[in-house]
Formats: structure tokens, C-alpha cells, sequence
């Protein structure tokens, strides 16, 4: 027995009866030769923090655009904080922690420059719409590795592509996912809210506050420590019905002072007329393309989601050197 196949023995053993075991994964999209060291959600976990798209995280907005401070989240301490949240989920519950963290760690590959206003940017221009967990999805399958992909197992594909409220995971996993997600970004963005002077801790309504704390460290240890106990010895992951009304009431006081606030989301707009330029050049000049996404050009890909591919994978700050590039005169030199 080598050490994959002791591993797979200890889950076998050790983890709970609803936990997705390595040794029963569906595979992969491309047959492999197994890691005689990793399960096979480990090794994808490992593909994941070595692509281009998770270094690019770093420089993609979270919710305040290319923040003057260094404590403001990003897209990439994002994904490492709901990452984090979910492994601490899953090893209470005793479910599979490689699969948790690797879709963790996935599930926001596909997300565009500028946060939301570039997914809502790409999604208005391109007839075929664009969502960022599918796109994700996309990322991993065919855009990484020049075209090749990294040949992720269903398991972690199916967490990534249903991370959001309208999708429902095929796993316990997945699910914590999904749930780990939202009280990060809603623990973390009213936390960077307040850094920024947009909310006050004495903002939120005693209504929430009351059931789940009055500070972002209270609610965030509250809302795991509801989900463990209201999950625990079940084949499903949830909350208390009273939590995740005040999750949902918490979420929507989000929207209305931060997400939609006109003193946050100044800049938005000129983001979305920037991703909506970039997107007609390069709709007209499909030749200035990578060429690993020629070639999909080639075999019958449609320009309009190979455009999506390339804008969608740029950082912040390469899609407004790219924009300068194109748009702004240059100083003459002479």
C-alpha cells in the first residue's frame, strides 16, 4: 500500500459517513495516473495554488477599487479567508478537508478585473452572458496552462461552478463552500467598510446585532460556531433558521450602505466603460489575442467568449496599463 492508499484509508476510517472520500471521486475529464503520495483532491488543491489565476487574485478587487492602504482585501485574502473559515468548518464536522479548501481556493479563479463591475460589464456586452463562477469553471477546464487546463476532478469543478446563493453543491463540501463564502465577504467587506469611514460598528440594527454580535470578529466566530451545531450529524449544511435570517438581514444592510453605496462605488462606472472598451478593440483586433486562444479561434470558438476569456483573466492594474496603452497619447520624446 503506498501512501495515497494509506490516506484514503485513514478518510475511510476517520471521517464522517457524509464526507465525499478521495478512493470515490467520479475522476477527472482527462484519465490520469494517480499521485502515489496525494489523493486526488490534495494534488487538485496543489494545481490550484500553482496556476497563473490564483497569483493573479492578488490584484483584483475585492469591493473598494485599487485601494490607497494596505489592509484593504483583495480578491486573492478573499479566497484565502474563506478557505480558512471552510477547513475550520469541515474538520469539526470531519468532512474532507482537501476538497473544501480546494474549492475554496478555486472558486473565485474566473472573476474579472474590478470585481462585480466587470463581470457586470462583460456580462451587458457579450450575447452569451458571463458569470464568474462559470467562467471559473471555464479557467480551469480550458484557459490555464495555455489552452491545456488543469484537469480538476468533478468533484472540486461542481463546488466552484455552484459557490454562489442560485447554485446548490453535489457535496457537503461544496456546501460549506458555498456558506463559507458569504460570511467571509460579508465579515471582511464591513470590516474594510469601517476601515475605509463608510460604517460605524454602531451602524448595524440591534436586531441583528442581538442575535449575532456587534462586532465583524463576533459575528464571524458566531455564524461558524451556529453552522457546526446546526450541521453536525447531518447529511446537509445549514444554519439555525434565526442566524441565517440574520445573515440575510446583515447581507441586505450590505447592499444598502456599502455595496450600493455612491461614496464606495464612485469609480465603478468608469471601470465599466473601461472593461465595455477594452471589450469592442479586442471584438475588432481578435488577432492581438494570446495565441493558445487563436488556436481555440481556429477550431471554432466563438471571438466574443475568447474576448471574455482574455479581459476576464486581467488584473486591475493590467487592464488599465492596457487600456492606457491603447487609448492615451504618449509623451514625445524626440
Amino acid at each position: 500500500m503506498n501512501i495515497r492508499e494509506s490516506l484514503e484509508q485513514w478518510e475511510k476510517e476517520y471521517l464522517s459517513p457524509y464526507a465525499t472520500l478521495s478512493m470515490n471521486s467520479k475522476g477527472r475529464r482527462r484519465e490520469e495516473e494517480q499521485c502515489d503520495i496525494r489523493p486526488v483532491f490534495q494534488r487538485d488543491r496543489d494545481r490550484i495554488i500553482h496556476s497563473k489565476s490564483f497569483r493573479r487574485l492578488k490584484d483584483k478587487t475585492q469591493v473598494f477599487l485599487t485601494p490607497e492602504g494596505d489592509h484593504y482585501r483583495t480578491r486573492l485574502t478573499h479566497t484565502l479567508e474563506v478557505s480558512q473559515n471552510a477547513r475550520t468548518i469541515a474538520k469539526a464536522l470531519m468532512l474532507n478537508e482537501d476538497l473544501v479548501e480546494a474549492i475554496a481556493l478555486g472558486h473565485d479563479l474566473g472573476h474579472t478585473p474590478f470585481g462585480h463591475a466587470g463581470e457586470r460589464a462583460l456580462n451587458r456586452k457579450c450575447p452569451y452572458g458571463f458569470s464568474h463562477n462559470e467562467q471559473s469553471v471555464r479557467t480551469v477546464d480550458i484557459l490555464e496552462k495555455n489552452g491545456q487546463g488543469i484537469n480538476l476532478t468533478y468533484e472540486v469543478r461542481d463546488g466552484i461552478r455552484n459557490h454562489q446563493t442560485s447554485g446548490m453543491p453535489g457535496t457537503l463540501e461544496g456546501k460549506v463552500v458555498r456558506l463559507s463564502d458569504k460570511i467571509a465577504y460579508i465579515h471582511h467587506d464591513m470590516d474594510d467598510a469601517i476601515r475605509g469611514g463608510i460604517l460605524k460598528e454602531a451602524d448595524v440594527p440591534e436586531e441583528i446585532g442581538d442575535v449575532i454580535g456587534y462586532s465583524c470578529g463576533e459575528r464571524l466566530d458566531f455564524f461558524i460556531h451556529d453552522i457546526v451545531t446546526t450541521s453536525r450529524g447531518k447529511n446537509d449544511i445549514c444554519m439555525s433558521p434565526e442566524v441565517e435570517e440574520a445573515m440575510f438581514k446583515l447581507r441586505q444592510f450590505m447592499f444598502e450602505r456599502v455595496y450600493q453605496n455612491p461614496v464606495a462605488k464612485s469609480e465603478e462606472g468608469k471601470a465599466e466603460q473601461l472593461i465595455e472598451t477594452l471589450y469592442d478593440y479586442y471584438l475588432e483586433h481578435i488577432e492581438l489575442l494570446p495565441d493558445f486562444m487563436l488556436k481555440l479561434y481556429d477550431e471554432g470558438e466563438k471571438p466574443e467568449i475568447l474576448v471574455c476569456d482574455f479581459i476576464g483573466s486581467m488584473t486591475d492594474r493590467f487592464a488599465i496599463a492596457t487600456y492606457q496603452e491603447i487609448y492615451i497619447p504618449k509623451t514625445w520624446h524626440g
